[in-house]
């Protein structure tokens, strides 16, 4: 046997590691990672080494998700509560003793300085789908209340912080996996209706809402700043409102076939803020065009369609509704992000995933991509 091993190529030995790989999903990111290390260079000409630190990012991602795909669901699933437990612990530590930048209480020194919220992105799929997974055959209405109150906790210690962007993606992974449980539309369509009539109203009042010395109750100073921006950006142009109409005018000035890889005057001049980070779209479409894009989004979309193909074929409850929502995070993620910089959405810190610079986001993105790569592994060898 041992002379049989001696035998095999390097390829050989490692073929069984790589085996039940999703072939798809793979190419989806592999396009995406080339959009963000392309962008990268020419965004971030003038930081250092911030390109090479982008490419160090994505070596960690894929290191991670070759990692986490070895993991088996089931195995996946006895971690669920631990991690929550440990999620939760770190953000009540947060808010008691974290570490303060820029007027937000989001870091935890422990030796290195961590940002515990990204852990519950990742958390909280994992406890919702482990919860349904123990209820199965047996769903109460009881049951959805407590799913929502485990979704709760974690999003009023992130809303604390405060940190808009993490509370939309863990609130979107969370709710997710309620709706895939069987939550009837009955409970779903009345907040959806009154969401829409407040933001008719919204726009109807706008002018006496946003008028200056005006306060909403429930949101902070600046959350309201940024949803009167949205609604009209020119009201602070050199202010608050610097941040959408540069992001507009790189969207619009690229055209369709874009000014060229590293052509793009509003990224150069550096007019376009976070040009590596929260708007490398907008430097994205400015030297790409419409037609880049394009690609981009069809390799999203890619992307997206494929999770969901891996979560329809998951041979368990725990996995399906696992893999809807981790997709639906991603979905989440790109929407935000690119809404944000067309000025469709409100501005919150939300990176282009595989595209915007950024190591935590990185290395969370990488577990989800290997949480679907297991679940479509345990599908493929149930299959055989």
């Amino acid at each position: 046997m041992a002379v049989v091993f001696k035998n095999l190529s390097v390829w050989q030995r490692a073929a069984p590691w790589f085996r039940g790989f999703d072939g798809p999903l793979a190419f989806a990111v592999f396009l995406l990672a080339c959009a963000g290390m392309l962008t990268m260079y020419s965004s971030g000409f003038d930081q250092g080494t911030r390109f090479e630190d982008h490419g160090r990012n994505m070596l960690l991602a894929g290191f991670i998700l070759f990692v986490v795909a070895q993991i088996p669901p089931q195995r996946l699933m006895s971690l669920a509560v631990p991690l929550y437990l440990i999620g939760v612990t770190l953000l009540i530590a947060v808010a008691v003793f974290g570490v303060t930048k820029k007027g937000a209480r989001r870091w935890l020194n422990v030796g290195i300085t961590i940002q515990p919220s990204e852990i519950l992105k990742i958390a909280v799929p994992l406890m919702l789908a482990w919860w349904f997974q123990k209820r199965e055959g047996q769903l109460r209405p009881l049951d959805f209340v407590v799913a929502a109150l485990l979704l709760v906790v974690p999003i009023a210690l992130i809303v604390r912080q405060p940190d808009l962007g993490t509370a939309i993606l863990v609130l979107s992974a969370g709710l997710s996996i309620i709706f895939f449980a069987g939550l009837s539309w009955k409970l779903i369509l009345p907040p959806l209706l009154l969401g829409v009539l407040g933001v008719a109203l919204l726009i109807g009042f706008e002018p006496q809402l946003c008028a200056e010395g005006m306060r909403w109750p429930v949101l902070h100073d600046y959350q309201q700043q940024r949803i009167c921006t949205l609604l009209d950006p020119t009201r602070d142009p050199l202010g608050k409102g610097f941040h959408i109409i540069q992001g507009m005018i790189a969207i619009g000035s690229g055209g369709f076939w874009g000014k060229g890889f590293m052509q793009g005057t509003q990224t150069h001049l550096e007019f376009i803020p976070e040009r590596t980070t929260d708007f490398i779209f907008a430097a994205f479409s400015e030297e790409f065009g419409l037609f880049g894009n394009l690609l981009l989004i069809t390799a999203f979309v890619l992307l997206i369609l494929r999770g969901l193909n891996i979560a329809l074929e998951a041979p368990t409850l725990f996995s399906r509704l696992l893999a809807g929502s981790i997709t639906l995070i991603f979905f989440t993620y790109a929407f935000v992000n690119m809404g944000m910089v067309s000025g469709i959405l409100p501005v919150v810190g939300v990176p282009l995933p595989f595209v915007s610079y950024g190591g935590t986001a990185m290395v969370t993105l990488g577990m989800g991509l290997g949480i679907l790569m297991s679940i479509a592994k345990s599908k493929r060898l149930v299959q055989s």
